[in-house]
C-alpha cells in the first residue's frame, strides 16, 4: 500500500466511531459483547516504545472489558501484499507491546498481561493464503507458540457478505468504497459514509 494511501486509513481507524464498527461488525467472538465500547480510548504514541512508533501504518486501541479496567489493543496492520510470514510480524509486534506493557507495570489487577487482539486488514487482489497463527510455521509441534491473528480479506468480504445500507456499518462501507466497480459506486458509498459519520451515534 503506498503512503497515501496508508495514511487515510491510519485516519479512518483514529476514529472511535470506525473501530466500534470494526468489533461489532467483522469480530464474531461472544466477548465483544461484554467490551464498554464507550471506553475506547487510542494509545497515544508517547506510550510505545520506539520499535513500536516506527510502524506508522499501525493503531493500536484500549478498550474496557468486564467491570475492571483491562487493556484490550487492537494492532491493525495495513497489508497489500500476502506475507506467509505476518504471524510471525505479529508475534513480534505483541511481544514487544506486552514488554512496554510490563514496563510501564499497565497489567490486569491480578498481574497478568491483559488481551491483545491483533488484525490484520489486507486489501490485495489475490485471496490471502498465509498462516493465520504463528504455530502454523514451527514444528516440531511441542516448541510451537499459539498467537492467532484476525485476518479481513476486505476482498473476500465484499464479495460473500450480505450487505445492505440498513446496517450502517462504516467499515463495510469503507470496503466496499476500496472495492468499488464503478464511479457512481463510489460517489453513492461516499455520500453514505459522510452520512453515517455525521449522524448522532
Amino acid at each position: 500500500m503506498n503512503n497515501q494511501h496508508d495514511l487515510s486509513y491510519k485516519l479512518l481507524f483514529s476514529e472511535p466511531r470506525v473501530v466500534r464498527d470494526l468489533l461489532t461488525g467483522f469480530v464474531k467472538e461472544e466477548w465483544i459483547d461484554r467490551l464498554d465500547l464507550d471506553s475506547l480510548e487510542k494509545v497515544s504514541s508517547t506510550f510505545v516504545t520506539d520499535d513500536l512508533r516506527d510502524r506508522e501504518g499501525d493503531v493500536i486501541w484500549r478498550v474496557r472489558f468486564g467491570d475492571e479496567w483491562v487493556y484490550v489493543y487492537l494492532l491493525i496492520e495495513f497489508q497489500s501484499t500476502v506475507d506467509p510470514f505476518m504471524a510471525l510480524r505479529i508475534m513480534t509486534y505483541v511481544g514487544l507491546l506486552y514488554q512496554e506493557l510490563v514496563k510501564q507495570k499497565k497489567l490486569t489487577q491480578d498481574g497478568k498481561l491483559p488481551p491483545v487482539l491483533p488484525i490484520v486488514l489486507y486489501n490485495g487482489e489475490k485471496r490471502w493464503s498465509a498462516a493465520l497463527n504463528v504455530a502454523d510455521l514451527v514444528q516440531p509441534e511441542h516448541y510451537r507458540p499459539d498467537l492467532p491473528y484476525l485476518l479481513l480479506d476486505e476482498g473476500a468480504i465484499v464479495t460473500s457478505e450480505q450487505w445492505s445500507e440498513e446496517t450502517r456499518n462504516v467499515v463495510s462501507a469503507i470496503f466496499r468504497l476500496e472495492n468499488h466497480r464503478n464511479p457512481q459506486d463510489a460517489i453513492d458509498l461516499i455520500g453514505l459514509l459522510v452520512q453515517w459519520l455525521q449522524a448522532p451515534e
